[in-house]
């Protein structure tokens, strides 16, 4: 019996210690929110918008309302409109940073300290690319944050939000990195980091902590259906950040390098089709004339694997080491054309402020000058000198019916025009035809096609 009692204990005391222990792994946020809570800061904005000019507002039932009609002065009429955000301070003396899109087009800023002390606030600089924001409030030793590094965030570790969600100031919020380096459609200078932290309207421009009390990133968007938090929030690294606020706090602006090139992402069946083990690097699809990359001799269908030293493992990481790289300077760009590597230099040009310049087939020719590539599902046509004059094109074909694969799994639309099979440039049918009958039996081949003003690479599957 005793030694029954004495296992029972054990036993007991086992689960206690295990949950004990257990207990002991989960974070505490306390200490953390203690000590760096007080440098997170509420920031309220003012949007005055103007409407067409019209008389005093007075109800149609009023007596006076059809004497205002007539006669009163055409006055312009004022609406105002106010937001709320977040924001943390990196420098004693007042510099404060948040988001580009919580002061846009903001009239009047008023920041607010955690001891409910309120100042107007300046904009020294606003990046509206990576959607940061650098404010100044006339203040002196103000408590401050410190910076961590977002390259040695781990996926699972734990974050901390803090900000002012709906205007409820300093709530503070936790979770886990869900992904690191996550590129969002209209976002191409940002490696995003991605948690489940809930953030909300009113988050936009507060700190996402580490473990350790450091900032590693600025909260700064969310995927949502409700409106409301879904688990998904994205923040911009905090590296990146700095260096734009850097250059927002010596000359107001951030410049940017750019070589003129559209990319698209490589896919397994592109990179097969260009004769690449592994579907990394950024396909050029299209070269701007006379832009650094022309100059340099970067062609449609190249492959970039470096650029400047820094290997490009997906398309989006090209833009932004483009974007850091200064104007002017050279770059080695490593390049996959035609089953081999090439090295090309490249004179790095300035960005514009105001805008973002990054079965075998067989082939019959008809009376009417249209081919049909029938296991493609095509029905082609040649240019004529007035339309390649126009478009100013060197060759190309119209796609005038599309079926089968070309429409299923490459998305193919009449209207399309055919550049290139690869790396060779379509100038005919025949040769079209030919190039099509030469490639590999259940290999992928990549076509680039023309649609409006854009040009992509589409990988089809012949069979």
């Amino acid at each position: 019996m005793l030694r029954k009692f004495t296992g029972l204990l054990a036993f007991i005391f086992g689960v206690t210690c295990g949950a004990l222990v257990q207990a002991k792994e989960l974070p505490d946020f306390a200490d953390l929110v203690e000590q760096h809570g007080s440098a997170v800061v509420n920031i309220s904005t003012t949007q005055v918008t103007r409407a067409a000019p019209g008389f005093p507002a007075v109800p149609e039932g009023d007596p006076f309302y059809e004497f205002f009609r007539r006669f009163a002065p055409q006055t312009p009429r004022e609406q105002q409109s106010q937001s709320l955000g977040s924001g943390f301070i990196i420098s004693a003396d007042g510099y404060i940073m948040t988001n580009a899109h919580v002061v846009d087009r903001a009239e009047k800023i008023t920041v607010r300290l955690t001891d409910k002390r309120e100042f107007l606030a300046k904009i020294i600089g606003a990046d509206k690319r990576t959607d940061v924001a650098l404010l100044k409030i006339e203040a002196s030793n103000l408590p401050t944050l410190s910076m961590g590094e977002p390259d040695k965030l781990r996926v699972g570790e734990w974050v901390v939000a803090i900000g002012s969600p709906f205007g409820f100031d300093s709530s503070v919020t936790a979770g886990i990195v869900s992904a690191k380096g996550r590129s969002l459609p209209q976002d191409n200078y940002v490696p995003f980091i991605q948690t489940d932290v809930a953030i909300n309207p009113g988050n936009s421009g507060g700190p996402l902590f580490n473990m350790q009390g450091e900032v590693v990133g600025i909260n700064s968007q969310i995927y949502t259906r409700s409106g409301g938090s879904m688990g998904l929030s994205f923040a911009i690294p905090i590296d990146v950040a700095m260096q734009v606020s850097d250059q927002l706090r010596s000359s107001g602006k951030v410049i940017r390098g750019r070589i003129g090139v559209t990319i698209q992402e490589m896919t397994r069946e592109l990179a097969e089709s260009f004769g690449l083990s592994k579907p990394n690097g950024a396909l050029v699809s299209s070269v701007e004339k006379n832009a650094p990359a022309d100059k340099a001799g970067i062609e449609a269908s190249d492959v970039i694997l470096k650029f400047d030293g820094k290997v490009v493992e997906n398309s989006g990481d090209l833009p932004r080491i483009v974007a850091a790289t200064r104007p002017g300077s050279k770059a080695v760009v490593e390049l996959w054309r035609k089953g081999e590597s090439k090295l090309v230099t490249v004179v790095v040009a300035q960005m514009p402020e105001d805008g973002d310049l990054m079965g075998l087939a067989t082939g019959k020719q008809t009376d009417d000058g249209k081919g049909t590539i029938s296991r493609l599902g095509l029905v082609v046509s040649e240019l004529n000198d007035g339309q390649l004059q126009e478009m100013q094109l060197v060759g190309g074909l119209l796609v005038e019916e599309v079926e089968g694969a070309a429409a299923r799994a490459a998305g193919l639309h009449q209207g399309d025009i055919l550049l290139k099979v690869g790396n060779t440039q379509i100038r005919s049918l025949a040769q079209f035809s030919k190039t099509i009958n030469q490639a590999v039996k259940g290999k992928n081949v990549a076509l680039l096609v023309k649609r409006g003003e854009n040009t992509m690479y589409v990988a089809i599957k012949l069979d």
